[in-house]
This record gives structure tokens, C-alpha cells and sequence, in this order.
């Protein structure tokens, strides 16, 4: 069965690699090959370069959104780039036909996630997709196909959902010129000029390090432009050949683009390049960094999970409907406009190490540096005395800052009133600022009631985690006594639990396991912390 699956996969990577020839594409110091069922293809080193560029691929190549968008005519742009050969069948063949994130779970597989962030969140992005698909994708598909004579296929949610999972599991954010991405189609330059005003494509705001190790963001500019506006677009698409690097969280080589060709003699190209100080060793997998994320973005955006993963985080957050049940909660609601306050936060796993129990663990940040500064020039700021254990409070100040809103008391309530008219006026002369209303907030309530609410917060996460699938030692021992398969069939037919056997589980299930795991044992931290300082603040009278 493997060798059939790696004749297969042969097959398809020679036709593959003569279509990159064809279009000019350069393998200088790499070969691409086909690694397993997991991973799918990978780029390895094949031999040293000088410059320490590994692949050259033209942008010409790029399968970007911009494709479609240039021409009002949806249908015949589409059917235009299979026609010049800017998606070929043999690329296409390169690609996985299932993923390993969420939304190609079995309905068994997605149970195993019940009680974690990413349980509801791929439930609402499943009926998403779904109505996206039945009200704009099914017709425009339909379309396509009468024009293209292909009468006889049949479309089906199925493809639309590998056609996403396509796009979104390999995309990088690009950094192109803007007369790159909006050709000249006339040579009225009217109609040039609306293309480039009209295109609604967000500039600047996304970052190269969400895909990379965060090295390229100032290095991945493009220069040379056509004379007409060195602006940079970031675009999101597909680049044939880089795409087939896999992550590692110690990259071994950055993508960069070259507008002019200066640098690799190559113009409006995208070039992966060496970010080792020695030498390749040869057959040595070439992998790029997607960026630090927890398991959590990692098995929702790319199918796949990190064992240990040292950037790990627990998402909590207060629900916005719950507010409307609270005492005075129209005042509590303007506060917290007021304040900016955040209703929900990431807490990394690094944290830990600025904390009560930090376990050994390391950091070099200065996380906890500067908090006291609360103290403001008002006559009523100052009074309340800062904490004890101010510098190690590991959650943010702006989601406690919500938090000591919605837990304040009818008094409390009262002081902050008291004190924002003293500043502004009875009158209301003018609006006090947020950091003004944050100084009276934390002056009327101090930490306790917010400490208190937190804890109530992720004492229910660790409840609503270990109520489908245990305790995070019950995830351990099954992971200890499991063997991941390559397929569910095969797990149904070889399951087990007699003692000294492993039970076979899915790739899908083991990943899982883990992310759950990781989210119970940060949940479990993190609940310690805000326990211990929340005696704390009740004994310092906070």
C-alpha cells in the first residue's frame, strides 16, 4: 500500500516539477519530495548556494483573490487564468484531498474537542461556509462550468470546503507592489486609475510575520515599481513550490520577494532564502516558521498540533450578553465604552513565568514593570494603596479593567461618579478620558471584586474542559496508551484496550487530545494565579 501511495505521489511531483521548468520557476539549492500521508510534500536542501537563495518562483505563478477581482466579468477571468495556465492540473494534483483541521472532522472527532474554544468555533464557521457556499459559490461554480462546456461534473459543498481549506491552510500574506497587483487591462488610464481606487484590499495592516518568523516583515518590501506608486499592497495567496514548506518552530529559511530582480536576477518573484549561518546538510528538510501560535490557531488553520507547544494560550473572556443581567448594567456599559475596556484576553503560557508559581519557567520579558503606575494628580487618586503583588499579577490590565467594572457594588458605582464630576463637572463641561475613568474605577473597587470574578471565570473553563473527557490526566494516559493511525477505518477495525496494548486512535483524535490536554493544564495555572491573588487582595483589604 505505500509504495502505491509513493508511486502515485511520484507521478504526480514529476509532472509537477516540469510545470515549475515550464514557467520558469528555480530549484537553485532545494528539491521538493513527498514526506507521508501527514505531511504530505516537503522541500529539502539538494546542494550548497552562495547566496543562500534555495527557490526562485515567479508571482506570476501567485494564485491571489486580485486574480478575479481585476475584471468586472467574474466568469471569463476565471476561466482566463486555467487558459494561460496560472492554475494547472498539475499543481492542483500536488495538493492534499483532505485536511486535518476541524472541518473535516468526523462528527466522533469534533465531539473530542466539546468544551474548548475551538468546538463552537468550528460549529459556527461549518454553517458559514456552508451558506456561503449555497447562496454565492454554487451558482458562480455552475456558471463557470456551462461556459467551460463541463456539463457533466457535479459540484458539491465538499469541493467548495477543499477549495477553502486549500487557500487558507497554505496562503502567505505577499508584499506586492500595487501596480503589480492592479495591472493596466486598458490603456485608458481612467479605467486604470478606478481599478486602483475601487479595489477595497487592505494595505499594511497584515503581517508578514503571521506566516513567517517575523524577519521578513522589513525585508519582504518591493522595489522598482512601474513609476507610478511605491506603495505596498499585502495580498493573500498561494505560491507554487514555497507553499510545500512545512513549519518548524525554528525556521531554517525565510520567503522574500524581489521586485526589481536585484537581488536574485529574477524580477517580481518570491525567493526562499537561507536563514542558516552553515552550511545545508544535504536532504536536510527546509522548513519556514508560521508564526507563533498555540495549538489552538495551529489545528484550526493548518490541521496539525505541537506537543509541549512553548506558545500555548488560554483564550477567557466575559460574555457581552451576560452584562445585561448585571445590577446597573446601562452605567457599567457606558464605563466600559468609556474605558476601552477588553471583554476578552489571550493568556500566554509565558506569563506563567512572571507569576506566584512560575515552575522553573524562563522569560526574558519585563512583563509586570510599570503597573503601579496607576497613580494620577486627582485629589481622590492615590489613596487606595497599591498591592502587594502588583508586579506579579500575570493577567492584563485591560480585560481586569472590564472585569472590576461589571463585579462593581452599587457604592462603588456611586464613588466612580463622584469622582469623574469632580474632574469634569456636574455639568459635564467635557468628557473625562479613558484613562481618567480607568484611575476613578480602580480608586472605587480596587482588585478583589474583579479577581473574583475571574476566578469564577476560568474555574468554569476548567468545568466546561474536563466535563466531556476528564481531568488533563485522563488525556495524558490516553495519549500514552495510544497510536495514532493514518485513517479512521483502520482505527475502527484494530481498537483495543486490553492491558500492555495500545489503542488505536485517528491523526484527527490524537491532535485532539493534545490540544485539550494543553488547555486544561494552562486553564488549571492560571486558575492557581488568580486564586492566590485573590486572597491576597482580600487580606491587603483590596
Amino acid at each position: 500500500m505505500a509504495s502505491e501511495e509513493e508511486a502515485a505521489a511520484a507521478g504526480k511531483l514529476e509532472r509537477f516539477l516540469q510545470w515549475l521548468q515550464v514557467n520558469k520557476a528555480e530549484l537553485r539549492g532545494c528539491n521538493i519530495k513527498y514526506c507521508d500521508q501527514n505531511k504530505g510534500f516537503g522541500v529539502f536542501s539538494s546542494n550548497d548556494v552562495s547566496d543562500g537563495v534555495l527557490l526562485v518562483v515567479p508571482l506570476d505563478l501567485a494564485i491571489t483573490p486580485m486574480r478575479v477581482l481585476q475584471d468586472p466579468l467574474i466568469g471569463p477571468e476565471c476561466r482566463a487564468m486555467f487558459e494561460e495556465g496560472e492554475v494547472d492540473d498539475r499543481y492542483l494534483d500536488m495538493l492534499p484531498s483532505t485536511f486535518g483541521n476541524p472541518l473535516w472532522f468526523t462528527d466522533d472527532e469534533l465531539l473530542e474537542l466539546k468544551g474548548t474554544t475551538l468546538y463552537r468555533a468550528t460549529e459556527l464557521q461549518r454553517k458559514k461556509l456552508l451558506s456561503l457556499y449555497e447562496d454565492r459559490a454554487k451558482g458562480l461554480v455552475q456558471k463557470l462550468l456551462i461556459l467551460d462546456g463541463d456539463l457533466e461534473i457535479e459540484v458539491c459543498f465538499e469541493d467548495f470546503l477543499w477549495a477553502n481549506s486549500v487557500f487558507w491552510t497554505r496562503a502567505l500574506n505577499i508584499p506586492l507592489p500595487r501596480s503589480y497587483i492592479f495591472p493596466q487591462i486598458q490603456e485608458d488610464q481612467d479605467i486604470q486609475s478606478s481599478l486602483n481606487h475601487d479595489s477595497g484590499v487592505s494595505q499594511s495592516d497584515i503581517s508578514a510575520g503571521d506566516l513567517t518568523d517575523g524577519k521578513d516583515e522589513e525585508r519582504s518590501k518591493v522595489s522598482g515599481v512601474d513609476g507610478q506608486s511605491n506603495e505596498t499592497v499585502w495580498v493573500e495567496g498561494l505560491v507554487p513550490g514555497i507553499d510545500f514548506c512545512n513549519h518548524n518552530l525554528k525556521a531554517v529559511a525565510t520567503w522574500e520577494v524581489d521586485g526589481t530582480g536585484m537581488t536574485i536576477g529574477v524580477p517580481q518573484s518570491m525567493y526562499l532564502l537561507s536563514a542558516e549561518k552553515t552550511p545545508f546538510q544535504m536532504e536536510k528538510e527546509i522548513t519556514i516558521s508560521y508564526g507563533n501560535k498555540g495549538n489552538e490557531e495551529l489545528l484550526y488553520l493548518y490541521g496539525f498540533v505541537i506537543d509541549n507547544n512553548p506558545d500555548e494560550y488560554l483564550m477567557v473572556h466575559y460574555p457581552v450578553e451576560a452584562i445585561q443581567n448585571v445590577p446597573f448594567a446601562d452605567s457599567k456599559m457606558q464605563l466600559l465604552e468609556a474605558q476601552k475596556a477588553e471583554m476578552r484576553c489571550l493568556l500566554p503560557k509565558r506569563l506563567l513565568a512572571h507569576g506566584f508559581f512560575p515552575e522553573g519557567a524562563t522569560s526574558n520579558d519585563n512583563n509586570g514593570k510599570g503597573k503601579a503606575e496607576k497613580i494620577c494628580s486627582f485629589s481622590w487618586s492615590g489613596q487606595r494603596r497599591m498591592p502587594s503583588y502588583i508586579n506579579k499579577l500575570v493577567f492584563p490590565e485591560e480585560f481586569l479593567t472590564a472585569l472590576r467594572t461589571i463585579a462593581m457594588q452599587e457604592d462603588e458605582l456611586f464613588k466612580v461618579t463622584s469622582f469623574l464630576e469632580e474632574l469634569v463637572g456636574s455639568e459635564g463641561v467635557r468628557q473625562p478620558t479613558d484613562t481618567e475613568v480607568k484611575t476613578a474605577v480602580w480608586e472605587a473597587c480596587g482588585d478583589s471584586g474583579a479577581l473574583q470574578l475571574l476566578f469564577d471565570l476560568l474555574q468554569t473553563k476548567v468545568m466546561d474542559l474536563e466535563e466531556n473527557s476528564g481531568t488533563e490526566d485522563c488525556d495524558t494516559e490516553l495519549l500514552e496508551k495510544a497510536q495514532d493511525v493514518k485513517n479512521v477505518e483502520q482505527c475502527e477495525s484494530k481498537d483495543t484496550d486490553e492491558p500492555g496494548h495500545y489503542k488505536l486512535i485517528s491523526r484527527n483524535t490524537w491532535s485532539s487530545i493534545v490540544y485539550r490536554k494543553g488547555q486544561k493544564q494552562l486553564a488549571r495555572l492560571f486558575l492557581k494565579e488568580a486564586e492566590h491573588a485573590l486572597h491576597l487582595s482580600l487580606s491587603e483589604g483590596g
